[in-house]
């Protein structure tokens, strides 16, 4: 709007017509048009160097990209299925990608809960038939060589189980939960693997239609998983960083 106004400015009055205009007038517009633009694209090139420099790169690097000459077609959802994506590692778990970590991590925390509570509504129900169970049946047989009474270690197991579940689903101190949920399940693939074996895996035919050390193996491979990269999205742990994070941010600043 502003170059309209120099180009207006630089007409005669509006009684003059196109065809009487004067070489004065057109010389004026031009000199305002070229001086205008002129100084519109080498704005803060003079003062900023680097700015200068910064813009220079970005025209080179906008020049030999490949995708400068011609814009590739927006993939559909077809495309994005059975084309090269197909065969695609994601290597950022942001934004879609995150979104299958939240029923795997809320799920298998809950379905660890009750691994904890075996008696009783809480842990460690000392005392009880299933807790002694425990104790007689897998803790002092499979475990003899771990320190201490094999009553503690029960009530360690069931403890990790229990209050880890819910930490772990709630996704609130992910990863000392998952490291302690790894170490329970790595625990119960050794007791599974020393009193059955391996049960003619990966042919081999059961019973009960899956091998005795197939579940807590699965297990230990998600907590291991979140042990590494964190609770995910929708969880206490992404609220407490990112609270933590800006604070830094604005110390930082």
């Amino acid at each position: 709007f502003f170059y309209i106004f120099i180009i207006f400015l630089s007409y005669p009055d509006n009684n003059s017509t196109m065809a009487k205009r004067s070489t004065h007038f057109q010389l004026i517009q031009f000199t305002l048009l070229v001086i205008l633009l002129t100084a519109q694209s080498s704005q803060g090139f003079v003062a900023s160097p680097a700015r200068h420099e910064q813009h220079h790169r970005r025209v080179v690097r906008k020049a030999s990209s490949p995708l400068s000459a011609t814009k590739k077609p927006k993939e559909t959802t077809w495309e994005r299925i059975t084309g090269p994506k197909l065969f695609k590692t994601v290597t950022n778990w942001k934004g879609i990608h995150s979104v299958p970590l939240v029923p795997l991590r809320i799920m298998t925390g809950a379905l660890m809960i009750h691994h904890g509570s075996e008696g009783g509504v809480l842990p460690a129900n000392f005392g009880t038939p299933e807790f002694q169970g425990f104790v007689d049946f897998i803790v002092n047989p499979y475990f003899s060589f771990l320190p201490g009474p094999p009553e503690l270690w029960s009530a360690i197991h069931d403890y990790a189980e229990f209050y880890g579940g819910i930490l772990f689903a709630i996704g609130f101190l992910t990863r000392p939960a998952a490291l302690s949920l790894l170490a329970s399940m790595m625990g119960a693939v050794y007791f599974h693997l020393s009193s059955t074996g391996a049960q003619g895996f990966p042919f081999g035919h059961v019973p009960n239609y899956s091998y005795d050390f197939e579940e807590p193996l699965l297990y230990s491979l998600i907590f291991l998983m979140f042990w590494f990269n964190g609770a995910g999205p929708l969880s206490l742990d992404s609220i407490i960083y990112s609270n933590i994070s800006q604070e830094e941010e604005e110390e930082e600043n």
